[in-house]
């Protein structure tokens, strides 16, 4: 009953948002409130593998004086499946447990890393693969987190999450801190994604939109291959339309005839219309697939660090301190 009313909940329109929580228990994805829903992303296309080193050590919070913390940024620890739905015809939402007084233990913007065995190396031992996604339920949740990952045919963690059953585990580490956001740091962000770049963009507009006393503008321009490939669209079209500091444009490779966006890559006209134009008080965020990243920003570097800028970003005259890859 959990997964079908989530699948619902997933396409629903607002009306039925407004109806699908009335009634429903606290627990499980039907307890999902609209305000939670939340995606998953991160290594896109390309192959993570971190030793501790590369691990941000946050620090943790004490016990004694707040919540429980369920990450560890040290140690893999088991989280265990407790719901699945399809979001498209090739991403899904999983929604992982932990103990319900516990918050995750995320600051905005951060990711978790994830593994799962990959046979064995010629000692014997467990090869994993492993890859970063962006948690975007609430930060303050107890008890669970949410992600959505697209599943490649090649993926081998993508397609190790789409094997999972409820009950089933998958280990956890982190958290890795990205971009440090906090309330009013900028005057207009704007923001570039692609594909499930989207999900730590969603982290980012939730915690403005929830905070009042953020007055943030955020411009979202996203890309996608299809009208049907846009993750989320309901929710992010109902946040929209209901914060008047958040304008979203979509632009689709193959628009269907029906279809009322943008068209094509992202060009530099798409940007100097629907973003802030270069200034002290603005950031650019951009997240997607390396191709994408590449056109418009450039790559981060192979350390992982933000790395030059390039690409119609700087043709435009945006600098390295206005940019942030996630």
């Amino acid at each position: 009953m959990a997964a079908t009313f989530f699948r619902r909940l997933s396409k629903a329109t607002p009306a039925t948002f407004n109806n699908a929580f009335r009634g429903q228990p606290k627990s499980g994805f039907a307890g999902f409130r609209f305000t939670t829903i939340a995606a998953v992303a991160g290594g896109i296309s390309t192959y993570y593998c971190f030793s501790d080193s590369n691990l941000v050590h946050l620090d943790q919070v004490n016990e004694e004086t707040g919540p429980k913390v369920a990450l560890k940024s040290d140690k893999w620890l088991e989280f265990k499946l407790q719901d699945t739905a399809r979001v498209s015809h090739n991403t899904h939402l999983f929604r992982f447990s932990f103990d319900p007084s516990a918050k995750l233990g995320l600051d905005v913007a951060s990711c978790i890393l994830t593994r799962a065995p990959l046979g064995q190396d010629a000692e014997g031992k467990t090869k994993y693969v492993i890859r970063p996604y962006t948690p975007i339920s609430d930060p303050d949740a107890q008890g669970y987190f949410d992600l959505l990952i697209k599943v490649y045919p090649e993926g081998k963690m993508s397609q190790h999450f789409a094997s999972l059953k409820p009950g089933d585990v998958v280990e956890v580490k982190g958290p890795i801190e990205k971009l440090r956001y906090s309330p009013n740091m900028k005057k207009h962000i704007g923001m570039i994604a692609g594909g499930t770049g989207i999900t730590p963009m969603l982290q980012v507009i939730e915690a403005i939109l929830k905070n009042p006393d953020d007055k943030t503008q955020v411009s979202l321009l996203y890309a996608n291959v299809s009208p049907d490939d846009i993750l989320l669209k309901q929710k992010l079209d109902i946040l929209a339309a209901s914060h008047p500091n958040l304008k979203v444009l979509y632009t689709v490779d193959n628009p269907t005839k029906t279809w009322k966006g943008g068209a094509g890559f992202i060009s530099k006209d798409m940007v100097t219309k629907c973003l802030p134009g270069p200034a002290e008080d603005t950031l650019i965020l951009v997240c997607g697939p390396p191709g994408m990243m590449e056109h418009i920003s450039g790559g981060k570097a192979k350390d992982y660090s933000q790395g030059e800028l390039t690409g119609i970003l700087k043709e435009l005259g945006y600098t390295e301190q206005m940019v942030y890859k996630f």
